[in-house]
């Protein structure tokens, strides 16, 4: 079974997609369609922008979700077995898999994009990698930090916490001593996948409420559990707890490869996804 998955924020980079608008028609339509949709024209700053320019969350999440969803595209007769998608990248593989349209799929984005700079200008907060130290043992020491949580499971010996800014200084320097290899802070502007994105949460439920779902023509692992939901009810009440809980991608990973999954696509910028896949399973194919 072939399981395509699709990259977050962070994968970004000068040069995004041109290589695809510009031999691909189908892809210039929609890339121009995306301009329209969102009122500037993303694709000058994704083809030519600097990395300061394509930071901005405003830019950054549409751009990772229309390069992604461009290369879904590309592929002919595209039947995917199962899709995942790491935080930002469900969107994507929501798409790609059909349970909502393009269009659609793009708002919401961008929606979450500013819903999402908003919240982190309300209290500094940020999110630091943890390395090489047990996901239960995190865990534990996030318990000693008001407000710090796990945001994201990345692979065994790899999990991102989240949290106001000075806390996550000392919840690193317990990390360390608790036996992390490293523990250091993202440069990134807020505490995503925490209950500090709880304003985020309540801006995006509205346009999320508004937009229809339906049955995708796979199963689409979602962050919030890590399991297969083919339901539209399911799928959008999980979309709605999103930005709130930490994304299950070890755990996703590991189910998607109990239910089958032998080869993986990454679908978007980078190959960041395809790194933490093989530390999840060695055996997993690109």
């Amino acid at each position: 079974m072939k399981a395509y998955v699709f990259p977050g924020q962070g994968s970004q980079f000068t040069g995004m997609g041109k290589d695809l608008y510009d031999s691909n028609p189908k892809v210039k339509e929609l890339f121009e369609r995306a301009n329209t949709i969102l009122g500037f024209r993303i694709t000058d700053i994704m083809f030519e922008g600097s990395s300061e320019d394509l930071k901005q969350t405003k830019v950054t999440q549409p751009a990772v979700f229309l390069h992604s969803v461009a290369e879904a595209l590309t592929i002919e007769d595209f039947k995917p077995d199962m899709v995942a998608g790491h935080s930002l990248g469900e969107f994507s593989a929501l798409v790609a898999a059909g349970a909502i349209d393009f269009e659609d799929g793009l708002k919401l984005v961008y929606a979450r994009a500013m819903a999402m700079q908003r919240a982190c200008e309300l209290t500094p907060s940020t999110m630091a990698a943890v390395l090489g130290l047990e996901d239960e043992m995190v865990e534990e020491v996030c318990k000693r930090f008001e407000g710090v949580v796990p945001a994201n499971y990345n692979c065994p010996g790899q999990l991102v916490i989240s949290g106001p800014a000075e806390t996550i200084k000392d919840a690193c320097k317990a990390m360390k001593e608790a036996g992390a290899k490293r523990a250091l802070p993202l440069p990134v502007g807020g505490a995503f996948h925490s209950p500090l994105m709880e304003p985020a949460r309540q801006e995006l439920t509205q346009a999320i409420e508004q937009t229809e779902f339906h049955t995708p023509v796979c199963p689409v692992y979602q962050n919030v559990d890590a399991l297969p939901h083919t339901s539209a009810a399911e799928i959008k009440e999980n979309l709605l707890k999103q930005l709130t809980s930490p994304v299950k991608w070890t755990q996703t990973v590991k189910n998607m490869c109990q239910d089958g999954a032998k080869i993986f696509a990454e679908l978007g910028p980078g190959s960041v996804l395809e790194g933490l896949i093989k530390k999840c399973n060695p055996e997993a194919v690109f």
